[in-house]
């Protein structure tokens, strides 16, 4: 018999598994001149985005990476990205609507809304050919400590670089990643508002 739903399978040699961050951290704005000779007491931030040139072709893109033998999603994630951009970074709890089921779970198949959850926000399926598919699992970062230098691998090419989150959209080569910037930016908003990054 038949599955009802259009199923499709592959092989482990016709998938890739990937994974990567959308990258953020809130960068200080100076504050705007004294009223009245009132000084502003307002902190201002800026959320950013970070994205990576890729030197030779001249692309912007989001840090992402293939999955290593017996890795897991999330440390990919984290590993990938800091390798790319030299941001060292962790995942950040975010408020999402997801199909994951708590653990141990026993209910039915259902969307719902979890809190300081750090499971992937979005996942890319790329068709790479007929039997050839690239699944990007899309995670949420912040970046925890200064740049560090030489830590791309040796067939890597890539200068990383925060910019504000309309530029960033602006800049990403590919719409398929402008996509992936806008809908973790709309969750970040709908989960810290405008409220530090923690």
């Amino acid at each position: 018999m038949q599955s009802k739903n259009p199923t499709r399978q592959y092989h482990a040699d016709e998938f890739l598994i990937c994974a990567g961050c959308i990258l953020f951290r809130r960068t200080p704005v100076p504050k705007p001149p004294s009223i009245d000779g009132i000084p502003n007491g307002h902190t201002h931030t800026r959320l950013e985005v970070c994205l990576l040139r890729h030197t030779i072709r001249d692309e912007w893109l989001l840090p992402k990476g293939r999955k290593d033998r017996d890795e897991s999603i999330t440390a990919t994630a984290i590993r990938e990205t800091y390798e790319e951009s030299g941001y060292p970074c962790i995942l950040l709890p975010i408020s999402l609507r997801t199909r994951a089921p708590a653990s141990g779970a026993q209910t039915k198949d259902c969307v719902e809304l979890v809190e300081r959850s750090c499971e992937p926000f979005m996942m890319t399926m790329r068709q790479v050919a007929d039997r050839n598919v690239k699944m990007i699992w899309w995670f949420v970062a912040v970046v925890e400590g200064e740049k560090v230098t030489g830590t791309q691998t040796l067939v890597e090419s890539y200068e990383s670089q925060f910019f504000d989150v309309q530029e960033a959209v602006e800049k990403a080569t590919f719409q398929s990643d402008r996509d992936v910037i806008e809908t973790a930016v709309g969750i970040v908003k709908d989960t810290f508002g405008d409220g530090t990054l923690i």
